[in-house]
């Protein structure tokens, strides 16, 4: 069954990178947009006369709470149409047309067997929304891994809420690396999320379930890994972009 394009509107914009920005929304028509933590909407905009051209799908960073609306996390691609729109063009008021949410990319059913969720840049978007879940419903689980790669210390995305959330979600363990800096904090790692996924896995790749989110690059050296390492593809589950 087809979903219903609906309008939403832009109720506030937030930096949070150099080039990437979180981006909140409003559905009017709904008392409650519910969802399930990783999925995506797809966005209608005015940037092409080809409806099919126009359409842009973003994961729902932000967990559902109950209200009407959602917050997305985009980063700016200069040689694109769509988010060079919305970073120059859209602004508090803007409507936007909108349909979802879509996607079996989501929240495991039950953790009966540790997590670990890789993801580079925006890629962190569905687990963002999937720990928030997880925490502000205190949702029962084994180890839960959040790797998240970007180049500098400035590219970190939500780097201190999952900090916060870490220290007080038992079983919640976050690991920031950082592929250009030359020195890294304590609990953070230099270089890429391979390494680190790879050395968390030896000890527990016979049960162990894998979540990978991000360009496709890095979702097919990751695959090929986990494959190197032993796991069955049915323990690795992945959502790509670019």
């Amino acid at each position: 069954m087809a979903l219903e394009w609906m309008e939403a509107v832009l109720t506030k914009i937030e930096n949070e990178t150099p080039n990437t920005k979180r981006f909140y929304f409003e559905i009017p028509s709904l008392e409650k947009f519910d969802f399930i933590p990783g999925q995506f909407v797809t966005l209608d905009l005015p940037i092409h006369e080809q409806k099919n051209k126009r359409w842009r799908s973003y994961s729902i960073a932000s967990a559902p709470n109950g209200t009407n609306t959602f917050e997305l996390i985009i980063v700016l691609l200069e040689t694109g149409l769509g988010t060079p729109y919305l970073f120059n063009e859209a602004k508090v008021g803007t409507k936007v047309t909108l349909r979802g949410p879509q996607g079996v990319f989501v929240l495991p059913k039950n953790f009966e067997h540790d997590v670990y969720f890789v993801c580079t840049g925006t890629g962190i978007a569905p687990f963002r929304s999937m720990i928030r879940y997880i925490h502000e419903h205190k949702i029962v689980h084994n180890n839960i891994h959040l790797i998240f790669g970007c180049r500098k210390f400035e590219d970190g995305l939500y780097i201190d809420e999952l900090k916060e959330i870490e220290s007080k979600e038992p079983g919640f363990h976050f690991h920031p690396c950082y592929s250009r800096e030359a020195e890294v904090p304590t609990g953070a790692h230099k270089g890429y999320v391979h390494p680190v996924y790879q050395e968390l896995l030896k000890e527990n790749k016979e049960t162990a379930h894998v979540w990978l989110c991000g360009w496709k690059a890095m979702i097919d050296d990751a695959r090929k890994n986990t494959a190197d390492l032993g796991l069955d593809k049915k323990q690795v589950h992945f959502e790509s972009f670019g």
